[in-house]
């Protein structure tokens, strides 16, 4: 068992992230086996899903003419358009039935403000907007996170990038990730990570 000290968080285990998903991360599910096995191991697991309004602002289809995966400008700074993914209360949004969630003690919910997109566990795309999580860590005395989960180079290297920023020892266990690697994002989230701080391990 791991000490009291570090939390295992689990990014974005959910359908629409899985083989036959809208927005399919390559071997998504090929994860699961690991991670279910890794929960075990800790005395804190939190998951997160992401958890859209359909009228988001990052969705493709809520711009006309729009092409999924180019790119437009928001308030925040640039924004993926992402085909329709998540949305709340549907298959899609739901775990991967696989996934273990009993062990988890708090699901983080994120992408649910219309306006603006989450990738980190930790704050909402403006960097200010904070999801409650870095609160329940420390009331937990956690000082150290593990993060798995999907995707790599987007929610797992911009949750992870803000637990280094907020002072937590953070590891990606790349092993028990899989990416998306969009015109070179996990390159370059990979060299971002390490400049941070962040440990990459298998």
């Amino acid at each position: 068992m791991k000490p009291a000290s570090e939390a295992l968080i689990v990014i974005d285990v959910q359908n629409d992230f899985c083989p036959g998903g809208a927005l399919a991360v390559a071997g998504g599910d090929e994860i699961i086996s690991r991670i279910n096995r890794l929960m075990a191991d800790f005395q804190t697991v939190v998951l997160t899903q992401d958890w859209h309004p359909a009228n988001h602002a990052s969705f493709a289809a809520n711009y006309p003419g729009a092409a999924p995966f180019s790119l437009t400008q928001m308030p925040y700074g640039p924004q993926v358009l992402w085909p329709t993914h998540c949305v709340q209360g549907t298959g899609g949004a739901a775990f991967h039935k696989d996934l273990r969630t009993d062990p988890a003690q708090l699901v983080i919910r994120k992408g649910f403000r219309p306006e603006i997109d989450s990738y980190s566990a930790f704050f909402e795309n403006d960097r200010t907007t904070a999801t409650g999580l870095d609160g329940y860590l420390r009331n937990r005395g956690i000082t150290s996170v593990i993060l798995v989960g999907l995707a790599t180079d987007y929610c797992v290297a911009y949750s992870a990038l803000d637990a280094a920023r907020l002072g937590y020892k953070a590891t990606v266990l790349e092993g028990a990730c899989r990416a998306i690697d969009l015109n070179g994002s996990l390159a370059q989230a990979r060299d971002l990570m390490r400049a941070a701080g962040v440990a990459l391990e298998a």
